[in-house]
């Protein structure tokens, strides 16, 4: 039996046991997990995998699946056949972790994430959140990107000054994995 390549997109309500339903409903349908990620965004946690479908479980049919487990009626649930060739991505092996703090302002993450273009640099992984502190809004972000090694002090040193431009601080260091 053949399978074939999806992308499952599920956000809804975060409460506890919420993936253990989610990847435990998979494994009983023989769907294999690819890259997979979960994040709380406000009060909902998203989940997404790249999966290995059986090529016998249509896509309407595991969504329709997924919306009778507990707490997941209305779930916004999405499978996709993946629509990418086999070209090439940049590299995702991430060579620095940077975290950026400061008061929360339109463009910031747009600003920041331009400065990796110049570079070559690739975001692997991305987080930002706000948060009240003492009556005013923090923006944070963590960024895990891969920078071309030749490239990194120039890509930090342009990061940091559009950073210290639109009153964040920045912090970095270079992964160990």
């Amino acid at each position: 039996m053949s399978n074939y390549k999806a992308l499952l997109s599920v956000f809804s309500k975060d409460r506890v046991g919420l993936i253990s339903l989610v990847t435990g409903h998979l494994f009983d349908k023989g769907i294999n997990l690819g890259d997979t990620s979960f994040a709380v965004l406000g009060k909902g946690g998203e989940f997404t995998s790249v999966i290995d479908i059986p090529a016998d479980v249509p896509e309407s049919e595991l969504i329709d699946e997924l919306h009778t487990l507990e707490g997941m009626k209305d779930a916004d649930i999405d499978v996709r056949r993946f629509a990418f060739g086999d070209g090439d991505t940049p590299p995702t092996d991430i060579t620095h972790h940077i975290l950026c703090e400061g008061p929360d302002q339109p463009g910031v993450l747009a600003r920041l994430s331009e400065v990796f273009i110049d570079f070559d640099a690739n975001i692997v992984r991305l987080k930002s959140d706000q948060t009240d502190r003492g009556g005013q809004t923090v923006f944070t972000t963590r960024f895990s990107v891969y920078i071309p090694p030749a490239r990194a002090d120039n890509c930090l040193a342009a990061l940091d000054n559009t950073a210290s431009v639109l009153g964040q601080a920045l912090t970095s260091e270079r992964s160990t994995i």
